[in-house]
């Protein structure tokens, strides 16, 4: 086997930092990259003073700002943000609740924007962050209209559970599966995380093809499902028309 080189050992530096890790100490790092304690002070050292990580007063690590400066300019996401923000807004003032926006990426539900207020239910999801596609409105989305590779692919892993209402079956997830791409929303209720539901639909780019989706997550007690659809479908088909138009 080949030793790894310089490269390598930053980028297994850089990817120890999980979606949801703030901060990571120096022997986290080293265990997750893989690394013997002397090779990753020298690195992580040489990252700090080029300013893609930051060392902290408690003697632990976080991404940089020019780490964080360099990742904003990645075309596709941002791209997608700018043209989806001002539809975003105008949900959340027409609902007060959580919008959220999300891709597929590496068979999991990558969120690229997310608008929150106040009075909004707390939710697990966070920008950049990632979550399974099998417990989240927007997940079920997006693998219901992914390829059927990656649709058997998911369904073939063990399905976790993460609150009372999970789907963990195979069976019954392909079956809400079908009914999303018949009705082109999906449902969830107390899946992802105890008292809240959620409404996504898909949102698609030129010649159709449902490049994302966009949903609402409020408390389950409250939520009115059909007014809540129907404001996430409108705010989903304007967003789908200006990517359809925009220049590829």
């Amino acid at each position: 086997m080949r030793a790894p080189t310089v490269t390598g050992k930053v980028m297994a530096i850089l990817g120890a930092f999980l979606p949801g890790d703030v901060r990571l100490t120096l022997t986290e790092i080293c265990r997750r990259a893989e690394l013997p304690p002397a090779t990753g002070h020298r690195l992580v050292g040489e990252l700090v003073a080029g300013g893609f990580m930051e060392r902290l007063p408690d003697g632990s690590y976080r991404v940089g700002m020019l780490l964080w400066q360099i990742g904003a300019q990645a075309a596709e996401p941002r791209e997608l943000r700018e043209l989806a923000l001002p539809y975003m807004e105008d949900l959340y003032v027409a609902t007060r609740e959580n919008v959220q926006l999300a891709v597929l990426r590496d068979d999991r539900a990558l969120y690229v924007e997310r608008l929150r207020g106040p009075t909004s239910v707390p939710v697990v999801s966070r920008v950049a962050g990632e979550l399974p596609l099998h417990a989240t409105g927007v997940g079920k989305v997006l693998l219901a209209f992914a390829d059927p590779e990656t649709v058997e692919r998911v369904l073939a892993r063990e399905l976790t559970p993460h609150a009372p209402n999970t789907v963990v079956d195979p069976a019954r997830l392909r079956t809400e599966l079908e009914e999303v791409r018949r009705t082109g929303i999906a449902r969830t209720q107390e899946e992802m995380s105890v008292g809240t539901c959620s409404v996504a639909v898909p949102v698609r780019g030129a010649g159709g093809r449902v490049v994302a989706a966009l949903s609402l997550v409020t408390w389950r007690h409250t939520a009115d499902p059909r007014r809540l659809a129907a404001a996430v479908l409108s705010a989903a088909a304007a967003l789908s028309r200006d990517l359809a138009a925009a220049p590829r």
